[in-house]
């Protein structure tokens, strides 16, 4: 079923709803509404409807990735550019690796199945990261670590997963062809974000209405996306790039006062809006995905993610131990442990080929992660952040 306007109305009173509650019950919002999607899912009068790549990536994820975007300050994010590239790159590929390793060895699948679940569920899903850090009250380097962090290694894992989709339906892959698929994606999505976002701080300079630079806003949140994707580069880069740029040049004057304070308004809006309708189409799917001839891939995949999450985040941290940019033992445990799953991973996922062998498998054991990563993390992350003293 598509998703009208009505039950976009409705989901949205439930979340209004579901917020209220959480607040009261003291209970991270997103983990309220994944668990008011499986309510409505076990409600008979409830239609069907469909979680797809297209719905994520076109409809949630490019106003997600912007509008966090917007809110990193570039001398902030320059100071601590090497270690967050480190950890969305280096750490992505070490993380894929050790679970692709493990899912064939333990569990039995292919190579080519297991490779794509391993990058697929190797990146920190910023929708879920973004939102638990923000109801939690992270703020300082902290937040600007695991933000970063998750929203660049999003474009590590794209391109990754291309790749390997490419070799597991057949495509011919050399290292000459890889390194050239590699830095076409990353450029490419570089530039579109350059192009849409000059374009917007362009024409944002010729005006002071601020329902026209809410426009613009929006123009550069989904163009920049729209526009990588449509000559296959990463429509992720894209979208941050632009968001980067207008959040951090804009503020220099080419947004009016009035504009800006709009712009932020309407941003945090949207980003509330995006993730309220995604998590409870989230915890719909849940309740629908029959997980019980899978318990045991589950649990192995569940235990291989944290263990690579681990050896990408504390070898990789201890490399800028006797830096400048040392990270405290404490941010490397936020770091670990905050590495939620989340929408990303499933799209990705509900996006395989019908021919790939254990596809149906790699989506249900996505989907068990994600529940993990939802209630399992989710709900011990803002005690573990009191514990290590990162937040009253």
């Amino acid at each position: 079923m598509n998703i009208s306007i009505e039950l976009i109305a409705a989901l949205l009173l439930i979340a209004a709803l579901v917020a209220m509650a959480a607040r009261l019950l003291k209970i991270p919002y997103t983990i309220g509404l994944v668990v008011a999607g499986i309510v409505l899912a076990l409600l008979p009068f409830m239609p069907e409807i469909n979680l797809t790549k297209e719905l994520i990536f076109s409809i949630f994820l490019p106003p997600l990735i912007y509008e966090a975007a917007i809110y990193i300050k570039w001398q902030e994010l320059r100071r601590d550019l090497p270690v967050i590239l480190t950890l969305a790159t280096v750490g992505v590929l070490l993380s894929a690796g050790l679970t692709a390793a493990g899912m064939h060895y333990f569990v039995q699948w292919q190579w080519q199945s297991a490779i794509l679940f391993g990058i697929l569920i190797a990146a920190t899903d910023p929708v879920s990261v973004i939102a638990t850090f923000k109801e939690a009250g992270v703020h300082g380097r902290l937040r600007l670590l695991v933000e970063a962090e998750s929203l660049f290694n999003d474009g590590t894992a794209a391109v990754a997963f291309n790749i390997a989709l490419a070799f597991a339906v057949g495509g011919s892959i050399t290292a000459v062809g890889t390194v050239q698929t590699l830095v076409v994606t990353v450029a490419g999505g570089i530039l579109c974000g350059v192009l849409v976002a000059g374009s917007v701080l362009l024409l944002a300079g010729r005006t002071d209405d601020h329902l026209i630079e809410i426009t613009l806003t929006t123009v550069a949140a989904y163009g920049s996306f729209l526009l990588a994707e449509h000559f296959h580069v990463s429509g992720v880069l894209a979208t941050l790039v632009a968001g980067l740029l207008t959040g951090n040049i804009g503020s220099l004057g080419s947004f009016s006062d009035k504009g800006r304070e709009a712009v932020e308004s309407f941003w945090e809006y949207i980003a509330f809006v995006a993730n309220s309708l995604i998590f409870i189409l989230i915890g719909i799917r849940e309740a629908r995905q029959d997980f019980t001839n899978l318990i045991l891939p589950i649990g192995v995949a569940v235990v291989l993610v944290l263990v690579g999450r681990a050896i990408a985040v504390y070898p990789l941290s201890a490399l800028f131990s006797r830096s400048a940019l040392k990270v405290s033992t404490g941010h490397q445990h936020t770091l670990f442990w905050g590495g939620l799953r989340g929408a990303l991973a499933l799209a990705l996922a509900l996006g395989l080929p019908p021919e790939l062998p254990q596809r149906e498998a790699i989506v249900t054991v996505a989907f068990g992660v994600v529940a993990f990563s939802i209630f399992a993390q989710g709900l011990t992350m803002v005690p573990l952040l009191r514990k290590l003293k990162e937040i009253p």
